[in-house]
């Protein structure tokens, strides 16, 4: 059984889970609490928007592994499954009914909640993860912005369903509030963070992996670039991202007090300046592990301010905290 939800990534799929129930629960809903309205979202299109997403992400994972067995041979044959403890065909199989279920609940819950553009994403995102493991990702950049935009959409899809549930509901008098462009800036942000750390991980990973990757002629950037050059590159994202977080924490953060302001400075900024200093001294795969790791953790403390924004709309709107209490 382990070696199986090693295949999937199960930690990975947990995760992702884990993001899309904090966008909803700790981004949408207060937002829609803050405007007056009763939490009645159906909880069954949200748990089929997260097994659909779960299954087509697990499926690319096995279908990855699939394409990647002479590459892992020489990267990681520690962590080898497939054509070791589990059979090509098999892996082609599990990767087949795990995109196919993800498939058919994704057309459901665009059937259920009556979006059209919902379907098509179900449809196109399979497609996209086929073309990625089988000749993208061997592509200088293609490969790597391919993952970050379908990181960044994952979250975005949240926002997608609630939106279609509500306007099943209200209509497109919900378009007159300023519900959905709350909904798109906050989701949306979050979505540009996840966006631009996956492309960060990516090029680290690819560092990573770059003895593989030469040895079957993949051209990703520290290959056709070189290490010192995709290290360069990985800072200025590094950089456009710290600019991104101050000038939105400036700008944007309708919330007073310094809250957000100290979580962005010891929850993100030092992470990632540790992370500069991690790449910088990096030579090794081990080194590069490390890295590729602490980027994870960064995103994953992106994500926990989702609780730092509950908790400020919950004090600045008087909202009842986890329906228990309400901070004044």
């Amino acid at each position: 059984m382990l070696k199986y939800l090693n295949l999937i990534r199960y930690k990975n799929i947990l995760f992702l889970a884990f993001i899309q129930i904090m966008m909803r629960e700790f981004i949408l809903f207060p937002i829609l609490q803050k405007y007056g309205f009763e939490i009645t979202s159906n909880d069954v299109n949200f748990i089929i928007l997260i097994l659909a997403t779960a299954f087509i992400a697990a499926g690319g994972y096995v279908l990855n592994d699939y394409f990647d067995i002479k590459i892992d041979q020489i990267n990681r044959p520690e962590r080898q499954i497939v054509n070791i403890s589990v059979s090509k065909p098999k892996a082609m199989l599990i990767y087949q009914v795990l995109t196919v279920l993800g498939t058919l609940l994704g057309l459901i819950l665009a059937f259920l909640v009556r979006n059209f553009n919902m379907a098509l994403i179900f449809i196109a995102v399979p497609g996209l993860l086929w073309f990625y493991s089988a000749s993208y990702k061997r592509q200088f950049i293609v490969g790597n912005i391919i993952v970050a935009i379908l990181a960044a959409l994952s979250l975005m899809i949240v926002a997608f369903t609630e939106l279609a549930q509500l306007e099943q509901e209200f209509g497109k008098l919900l378009y007159e509030t300023p519900i959905p462009g709350e909904f798109f800036a906050w989701v949306g942000g979050f979505a540009i963070f996840s966006f631009l750390m996956t492309w960060i991980r990516e090029i680290i990973k690819d560092m990573e992996d770059q003895h593989g990757d030469k040895e079957m002629e993949c051209r990703t950037m520290p290959i056709k670039w070189g290490i010192n050059k995709s290290k360069i590159f990985v800072y200025f994202l590094l950089f456009v991202t710290l600019s991104l977080l101050i000038i939105t924490e400036r700008f944007f953060i309708p919330f007073g007090g310094t809250f957000t302001l100290r979580y962005i400075i010891f929850g993100i900024i030092l992470p990632i300046i540790y992370l500069v200093y991690l790449l910088y001294k990096s030579n090794s795969q081990t080194d590069f592990h490390q890295a590729s790791q602490l980027t994870k953790f960064i995103m994953f403390l992106g994500v926990l301010y989702s609780l730092v924004f509950y908790f400020l709309m919950a004090k600045e709107f008087h909202l009842v905290l986890f329906n228990i209490f309400i901070i004044k």
